[in-house]
């Protein structure tokens, strides 16, 4: 590998997860010769969120997860958020199987594999949202043979560790999509950051944190310790990526940008139970979404998840959500309270305000014992042994809170790119569904940081070479939808084929 000399780079990226992997791949794929260093503060990459046990693993596509599709006060099921979602996840695909062919980049199904995507309900008014979801979802291209039953037998062979046990009076019902899957991000991101290994002029260093940010006429300063030698340096960049997960609000706070002012975090942990019992794995070949209880957020949604995590099946239920100050998994207990500023108290006390009965709800689950746990599993396996089962920790997930202009502050599930006028810098707050759509949120920065860049003829045509279509053209071309999915799921092994 070329080296840089680490004193002038194109573009520096904070983090070593998901988020910055992606973007410098992209970034080379589109123009070789950039200059690119990404900083983590970890030993490794992908130790945080993008961690195979840190999240759940779900190809979120919109198939199962019934928060995004809200039903109206008349009874109505909004679909725009899945269809949204799914599209910008087949995005994420076609470039996955873009660098598969290559033939320099690994194994799909390290990364990637088949599972089966469920919504399970229970009770006649939720049986009730799910027929008129699947009526509305159903019609549209993206969720072509989607299925509904309510039939116990048929719902037994879909689930089938979840029937047994179950009262027989039970209203139940679900819906399958075949063509879900399973997704190491942990195993994708260090085979983007491999990849990134063997290119020129790239540099990943780790254990190294950024302490100081200054803006120049040339882009940015950006100030490196090295944790292990204890040095620091200085790297000039044009251009700075917050990737950082939690860690990316204090380093916006830390740039200075009026663009990010008035932001705040609320962090949000999270915690699962685990079974790697084969007698148990084994009747279970799906990814089961049901609905949140009242007052919880959206990223506590219950689901009882197939992983395939280095070639070996296991169960994770959760997510059972908590509260801690903070913002990694492995940060410090000092990051919220550090965190505050004149800009985003007031924001910050409102959400404090509007949200009680959600820390409420969050405190509860901080106090459950393993028998509640448990209760919660049941509703879904009701013959779960308690043997079989161990808690795991959850990464960390910072929700976003920024200022509103009737409320003074709002909390925001999902994720935002906050960049300063200028492009020079972006960062990326917010969760889920974050890593499924990576990459349509990269190709979203690339639009606002590099304009010029990406209306050349090189970038163009670079970008039709990876890309056959746009997220938001899979929205609405059934035809060309079709087409560019089979491409990709026969590049990674997906499809209903391969799931059933």
């Amino acid at each position: 590998m070329a080296q840089n000399d680490n004193q002038a780079v194109d573009v520096v990226l904070v983090g070593a997860g998901i988020m910055s992997a992606t973007l410098a791949v992209l970034l080379k794929e589109l123009d070789p010769t950039i200059k690119l260093e990404v900083v983590e503060l970890m030993d490794a990459g992908a130790i945080e969120s993008s961690n195979p046990w840190n999240n759940a693993g779900t190809g979120h596509a919109g198939l199962c997860e019934l928060n995004y599709t809200p039903q109206a006060a008349d009874g109505s099921v909004e679909i725009k958020k899945a269809v949204s979602i799914n599209a910008m996840f087949e995005e994420s695909k076609q470039f996955w199987a873009y660098l598969i062919e290559k033939g320099t980049f690994g194994s799909a199904q390290s990364f990637i594999n088949p599972v089966p995507h469920l919504s399970f309900v229970r009770g006649q008014e939720d049986i009730g949202f799910l027929k008129s979801r699947f009526a509305q979802m159903s019609k549209h291209h993206c969720f072509h043979g989607m299925e509904y039953t309510e039939d116990r037998d048929t719902l037994a062979q879909w689930m089938p560790l979840m029937m047994p046990g179950r009262a027989a009076d039970e209203p139940v019902a679900a819906t399958r999509a075949l063509g879900g899957s399973d997704v190491n991000f942990g195993s994708l991101t260090n085979q983007l950051l491999h990849f990134l290994s063997e290119q020129d002029h790239t540099d990943v260093k780790y254990s190294n944190k950024v302490v100081g940010l200054e803006r120049n006429d040339a882009g940015w300063l950006v100030s490196i310790k090295d944790l292990v030698a204890g040095s620091t340096r200085k790297v000039q960049s044009r251009f700075v990526f917050l990737g950082a997960g939690g860690a990316a609000l204090p380093l916006l706070q830390m740039s200075g940008i009026p663009e990010g002012k008035g932001f705040g975090g609320f962090p949000v942990s999270g915690q699962w139970l685990r079974c790697d019992n084969p007698e148990v794995v084994s009747q279970h070949q799906a990814k089961v979404y049901s609905q949140a209880d009242v007052g919880a957020p959206p990223m506590s949604v219950p689901h009882l998840d197939t992983r395939m995590v280095e070639g070996k099946k296991s169960l994770l239920f959760g997510p059972y959500a908590g509260f801690t100050t903070k913002f990694l998994k492995h940060g410090s207990f000092l990051d919220l309270p550090l965190s505050i500023r004149p800009s985003n108290i007031l924001p910050m006390l409102a959400v404090a305000r509007d949200n009680f009965d959600l820390t409420k709800y969050l405190m509860g689950e901080v106090l459950q014992s393993q028998d509640q746990r448990l209760d919660a599993l049941r509703k879904f396996y009701p013959n779960a042994k308690a043997e079989d089962w161990r808690l795991e920790t959850a990464g960390q997930r910072v929700q976003i809170i920024k200022k509103d202009e009737k409320n003074g502050g709002i909390l925001q599930f999902g994720t935002e790119l906050v960049a300063s006028a200028d492009g020079s810098l972006a960062a990326l707050l917010g969760a889920s569904p974050g890593a499924s759509v990576t990459v349509s949120i990269m190709l979203d920065l690339l639009e606002r940081c590099f304009p010029e860049q990406l209306r050349s003829e090189q970038w163009q045509s670079r970008l039709r070479g990876i890309f056959k279509a746009t997220a938001k053209t899979l929205e609405t071309d059934a035809e060309l939808y079709r087409s560019v999915q089979a491409q990709s799921d026969q590049v990674l092994g997906l499809g209903p084929t391969a799931a059933a």
